[in-house]
């Protein structure tokens, strides 16, 4: 079959270095911001007319951490306790046989007059910094939105909202227009699905800090922050 090649339009700034920590599904942490930046060829102006009318984007991106010669026709999901196999084209797994990812975001503004020409500036995304970007579409409620729409076996793996035990001495460390963000994520639990030691502690970088954590039961407690990317 005759395929194109496909270009890398944009890439994006994130507070996350790595994939620890990140999102499973963009919109779940909506006070999370980055920032999209143009590859020079597409920093054209007329090439965004009319998006800021739009609250939200689709970001069609490349899983680049995640690319393989191989792919398997079935996968384990981590919210089935990584021990479950599903066929690849019923899970977002990055192990695909093209490694391709496509999030909603919201659309917070648009600068066309920076150093790095325009620059969209969005929350909520789910996406490790520097992944490379594809396209960018417009999000239409009229045709995206399904209220009634079945989730398979998402709907009784969606996880639980931890609780978040912030001591004030290592909050402190945290610049405070990222302070909601870092909670809402590890609210999410970052950890495997399959991992549940309550001694265990797990490190997460993020925006230049590493977080240090243990989780018991459904409370999260930060043990430490550092400067410093893990």
């Amino acid at each position: 079959m005759n395929s194109n090649e496909m270009k890398v339009i944009a890439t994006i700034r994130t507070d996350f270095p790595t994939k620890f920590g990140i999102p499973r599904q963009s919109g779940i942490v909506e006070s999370l911001k980055a920032a999209i930046v143009f590859e020079p060829e597409y920093r054209n102006p007329d090439a965004l007319r009319g998006l800021e009318d739009f609250s939200h984007i689709w970001l069609i991106w490349q899983f680049s951490k995640s690319v393989r010669k191989q792919w398997s026709p079935t996968v384990r999901p981590p919210r089935l306790g990584g021990n479950t196999r599903m066929g690849v084209f019923a899970t977002r797994s990055p192990f695909r046989p093209n490694p391709i990812g496509l999030s909603s975001v919201r659309l917070d503004g648009i600068d066309l007059h920076t150093k790095d020409g325009p620059v969209l500036y969005v929350s909520g995304a789910d996406l490790m910094d520097g992944t490379p970007i594809y396209d960018i579409k417009p999000f239409l409620p009229y045709a995206d939105n399904h209220p009634d729409a079945a989730g398979g076996f998402t709907q009784n793996t969606s996880g639980c909202i931890l609780q978040v035990d912030f001591p004030q001495q290592w909050l402190e460390q945290v610049p405070e227009g990222r302070r909601e963000a870092l909670t809402g994520v590890l609210a999410h639990d970052p950890r495997p699905s399959y991992q549940d030691d309550p001694e265990r502690v797990y490190g997460m970088a993020f925006a230049g800090l590493e977080i240090k954590f243990r989780v018991d039961g459904e409370m999260l407690t930060v043990c430490s922050v550092c400067q410093g990317e893990m």
